[in-house]
């Protein structure tokens, strides 16, 4: 937990101006509402005015969730859902996210681990609670799984990974993929919204400049955004361009009823 304690305290202005193409392509809308995320999985972006380093990360997303113009865009994005920005948010929980991948390379073992057949489609397994249950969602959730160590527990923290895991699992009614191909599709196509990189002139070598905070908000002391229910797919990240002053607020809220738009 940290204070917004700076000698110079960040603001915030609302960029909305800026699209998301997952947001926008009719396609990637279809699989989310297929996933049970349409609606539920929202991306907001921000200019901030002071310069921003890791080390501040509690103090920036506290000064985050507490200014005015933040909430009141946030209130305005909630208000067809769940509307539950009432009371003042008192402290944040921030844990840094590695993000360092420009290539979608970290997928590759798992098109030869065993949990897809050779033409993509994903290997069914026996569960006594879920009957569709597969290999991909027992390789994501089980540790105890033959093909958990095929992708390592390093690579498991990147988020691009994490991105991979929250579309594959979905929301409360999600409809599985028969094929590995729309996951991960989906997941560079969300990541290269997100995530900002930068070219070295002289190796000509591509690097991430964003930062990425996975960020828990609390009133006075309860979980308060993006849910009160404690649940995997309850998730909220800060992704953060030092550069161009922006940041992006990606948030899914689980479990919440059907939306008409």
């Amino acid at each position: 937990m940290a204070g917004c304690e700076f000698e110079k305290t960040f603001t915030f202005r609302s960029l909305p101006s800026k699209k998301f193409t997952f947001l926008q392509n009719r396609e990637t809308l279809s699989l989310l509402m297929k996933w049970s995320m349409l609606g539920r999985l929202s991306a907001l972006t921000f200019s901030f005015d002071q310069s921003f380093f890791p080390y501040n990360s509690e103090g920036f997303a506290l000064c985050f969730f507490t200014d005015s113009n933040v909430m009141s865009s946030l209130k305005k994005a909630e208000s067809r859902a769940w509307g539950p920005l009432e009371k003042p948010i008192e402290s944040v929980k921030v844990e840094m996210v590695p993000c360092s991948k420009v290539s979608m390379d970290l997928f590759d073992p798992i098109y030869s681990c065993g949990i897809l057949r050779p033409s993509g489609h994903i290997v069914k397994c026996f569960h006594d609670v879920h009957p569709d249950y597969d290999e991909l969602r027992q390789m994501l959730l089980d540790e105890e799984s033959e093909h958990y160590s095929g992708i390592g527990r390093e690579e498991r923290q990147e988020f691009l990974f994490r991105l991979f895991k929250h579309l594959c699992l979905g929301g409360e009614l999600c409809q599985n993929e028969e094929t590995i191909e729309p996951y991960i599709s989906t997941t560079k196509q969300i990541y290269k919204d997100l995530i900002s990189v930068q070219k070295d002139p002289e190796t000509k070598k591509i690097s991430v400049v964003s930062t990425v905070l996975k960020v828990t908000a609390f009133d006075e002391s309860e979980p308060f955004f993006p849910g009160r229910r404690e649940d995997e797919q309850n998730f909220a990240y800060l992704i953060v361009d030092p550069l161009k002053k922006h940041v992006t607020l990606i948030y899914h809220i689980y479990g919440i009823g059907d939306f008409s738009f």
